[in-house]
C-alpha cells in the first residue's frame, strides 16, 4: 500500500512538472519536464509589437523611414539582437533599403509594398508589411492657388486642338506638357520675377490684349522702359521665323523668356549698378514653397535651374494658340482658299482677295511675307521701312526683322490689339495698310543708302519701293477681312489666365 501511494504521488508530481504527454505548454516554451526534458531550445521567434503604418512619400522629394520604427516593430521574447531585411513589391529603383532604414525618391505617382522582415540569429524570424503611396506635394500650391491649380487635375496644355487646313507645329525640343506649363503659367504671372515685386510677364503681355500691352513701350521696375514695343505671343510655335525678338537675337524661344528678367528696364536682375543678379533670383525663389512643390512635381526634384525655368516658361508660350477664328470656320467650308467663304461679307471676301493677290493682280500682295492660314512672317524676312526708334524720333533701327502673327491683330469685338510695329509707331490697322500702300523713302542720302540696301526684298521692284495704290474701300476692306482673324478662346481661357 505505501509503495502504490508512493507511485501516485510521483506521478502527480510529474503532471504538475508539465512532464506528462497531455500537456497543452508549447514544446519551445522552455518548458521542461522533471528531468529537463522536452528536447526545446529555448527561443521563440520574434513578434510584431507595433505594426509600420502605411507611408506617403512625396514626388520629387526625398523619402527616408526607420522601419523598425527605433526597434519598437518587433519584440523578441531573449532580447536576442535582431537583423533587418527590407524588400520591395515592385521594387522600381525608387526606394532601397540600409538595414531597416528606408531611402529614396519617387517619380511618379504608384504604391510600393514594403515587407521588413526581423531575423533573431536562430532562423527565426517575422515579418511586417506596409505601404509607401508616392503622390505630390502641393499643400503651398493649394494655400496660394486654391482652385486654380491642382497638381492632381491639370488643365490640358498638350492638346492644342487646331482646324485640318492648319500645318503642324514646328518641331521643338521642348514639347509642351501639362506639368510644365503650369509651372511656365505661376512663373509667367509671378511679379517676384522682377527684383521689386511689380513687374511680371503678364505686365506686357497681357490675356485681354493678345498677350501684347496697350501701351506703346511696357513699363519695367524703377520707372524704366522697354526699348521696343511687346511683341504678340500668339501661335509661337506655328512661325516660320524660329527666331525670337523684333531683331531675332534669341536663337529660340527658350533663349528669349529669361533675358527680359536678366534686362536692367524690366525685371532688373542685371547685376548692374548694385542690382541683384540671376543667380540672386533663384535663391528667392527657393524660399518659395509653392516653387519647391512646383519644380519637384514638374522635374523630379526641386531644384530650380534658369534651364529649367526656361523651359516651363517656353511651354506655357507655346501652349497659347488662337485657331477658332471666323477664318477658320469659313476655311473648313471650302477647298480653294480664294473661293469666297460662305461665312464673310462681301467686303470681307473682297479683302481676302486683296490680301492674297499680288500687286501684279491688283492686290495688296500681303500673302507673300504673311502667307495663310497661320499669318506668320516668313523666315528671313527683313525690315518693312519702319525704321523708327521708340522715344527717338532721330533714331533709325535697320535691325527688326521679325513680326508677330497677324492673327488677333484685333479683339474679337474689332476694337485694335495695337499700337503696332515695334516703335509703337501707328495706332490703327488702317495706318499700317497706308504704309504698305505707299512706304516713306527717308530722305537723308546716308541713310536712304542703308535703308535700301536692307529693306525687304519683297517690298523692292525695279530698284524701288513699290506703290501699291489701293483705293479707300480696299483699304478698309483688307483691314475687314484682318478682323476675321480674331480667335475667341485665347482672351477668356482660365489656364492662359492669371493664377494668383
Amino acid at each position: 500500500m505505501r509503495i502504490f501511494l508512493l507511485l501516485n504521488v510521483f506521478a502527480l508530481a510529474l503532471a504538475g512538472c508539465g512532464g506528462s504527454s497531455g500537456s497543452n505548454t508549447p514544446a519551445d516554451s522552455g518548458g521542461g519536464g522533471f528531468f529537463g526534458g522536452g528536447g526545446s531550445s529555448g527561443n521563440t521567434a520574434p513578434t510584431i509589437s507595433v505594426a509600420n503604418p502605411d507611408q506617403m512619400a512625396a514626388i520629387g522629394h526625398d523619402f527616408t523611414y526607420d522601419a523598425s520604427q527605433g526597434g519598437t516593430t518587433f519584440t523578441d521574447a531573449q532580447g536576442d539582437t535582431m537583423s533587418y531585411t527590407v524588400t520591395f513589391s515592385p521594387d522600381n529603383g525608387e526606394f532601397a533599403a540600409t538595414g531597416p532604414t528606408i531611402s529614396g525618391r519617387a517619380n511618379g505617382i504608384g504604391d510600393v509594398t514594403v515587407t521588413i522582415s526581423a531575423s533573431d540569429g536562430s532562423a527565426e524570424s517575422a515579418a511586417d508589411s506596409f505601404v509607401i503611396s508616392s503622390d505630390f506635394d502641393q499643400d503651398a500650391v493649394q494655400a496660394v492657388f486654391g482652385a486654380s491649380i491642382d497638381l492632381s487635375a491639370l488643365s490640358d496644355y498638350e492638346t492644342r486642338t487646331t482646324p485640318d487646313h492648319i500645318r503642324a507645329p514646328n518641331t521643338v525640343s521642348n514639347p509642351v506638357t501639362n506639368a510644365g506649363a503650369t509651372l511656365g503659367r505661376v512663373l509667367f504671372y509671378d511679379p517676384a520675377l522682377s527684383i521689386d515685386d511689380s513687374v511680371s510677364c503678364s505686365s506686357c503681355h497681357q490675356q485681354q490684349n493678345a498677350f501684347s500691352d496697350p501701351a506703346v513701350v511696357s513699363t519695367g521696375v524703377a520707372g524704366g522702359v522697354t526699348g521696343r514695343h511687346s511683341m504678340r505671343l500668339i501661335n509661337t510655335q506655328w512661325s516660320d521665323e524660329l527666331a525670337f525678338f523684333w531683331d531675332e537675337r534669341a536663337v529660340d524661344l527658350e533663349d528669349q523668356v529669361t533675358d527680359p528678367i536678366r534686362d536692367h528696364n524690366e525685371h532688373g536682375f542685371s547685376g548692374q549698378n548694385g542690382r541683384p543678379t540671376f543667380d540672386d533670383l533663384i535663391v528667392k525663389l527657393e524660399g518659395v514653397d509653392y516653387y519647391e512643390e512646383l519644380f519637384a512635381f514638374t522635374f523630379g526634384t526641386p531644384e530650380i535651374t534658369e534651364a529649367r525655368m526656361q523651359s516651363a516658361l517656353a511651354q506655357f508660350v507655346n501652349s497659347i494658340v488662337s485657331f477658332d477664328s471666323r477664318f477658320d470656320e469659313g476655311r473648313a467650308q471650302v477647298t480653294d482658299p480664294f473661293a469666297p467663304f460662305p461665312n464673310f461679307t462681301f467686303d470681307e471676301n473682297q479683302g481676302k482677295l486683296l490680301y492674297m493677290s499680288g500687286p501684279e493682280d491688283n492686290g495688296a500682295g500681303c500673302r507673300r511675307c504673311h502667307a495663310g492660314p497661320e499669318f506668320s512672317v516668313f523666315e528671313d524676312s527683313r525690315h518693312i521701312g519702319v525704321i523708327g526708334v521708340a522715344g527717338n524720333p532721330a533714331g533709325a533701327d535697320f535691325t527688326v526683322t521679325r513680326s508677330p502673327s497677324l492673327r488677333d491683330v484685333f479683339k474679337p469685338d474689332g476694337t485694335p490689339n495695337g499700337p503696332f510695329m515695334h516703335d509703337g509707331s501707328m495706332a490703327t490697322m488702317r495706318e499700317v495698310i497706308d504704309h504698305y500702300d505707299a512706304i516713306p523713302v527717308p530722305t537723308d542720302p546716308a541713310i536712304q543708302m542703308e535703308f535700301m540696301d536692307t529693306i525687304d526684298p519683297q517690298l523692292v521692284e525695279f530698284g524701288a519701293v513699290e506703290q501699291l495704290n489701293l483705293t479707300d474701300v480696299e483699304k478698309g476692306q483688307v483691314v475687314a477681312f484682318l478682323r476675321t482673324l480674331s480667335g475667341q478662346s485665347v482672351y477668356t481661357d482660365p489656364k492662359w489666365s492669371d493664377p494668383f
